[in-house]
């Protein structure tokens, strides 16, 4: 089995970095709007979950934590 090189284990982090960035300031975004409702009742709380939870905090809030109108 090879070593991967510095510049291999970079090209393989830059897409899922990127990737959580943006599922994560979509979901910050969406929760900031002022008629969201959110499961729970606690904007705090789905906070914490997208910022902390890596890629599944961001996508289990579009998928089970906000409550459509």
């Amino acid at each position: 089995m090879t070593d991967l090189k510095p510049e291999q284990i970079i090209a393989l982090l830059v897409p899922i970095i990127v990737i959580q960035l943006g599922l994560m300031i979509a979901a910050l975004v969406d929760l900031e709007r002022s008629e969201r409702r959110v499961r729970g009742g606690s904007k705090l709380v789905w906070a914490l979950v997208i910022v902390f939870v890596n890629i599944v905090g961001p996508i289990l809030y579009f998928v089970a934590g906000r409550e459509e109108a």
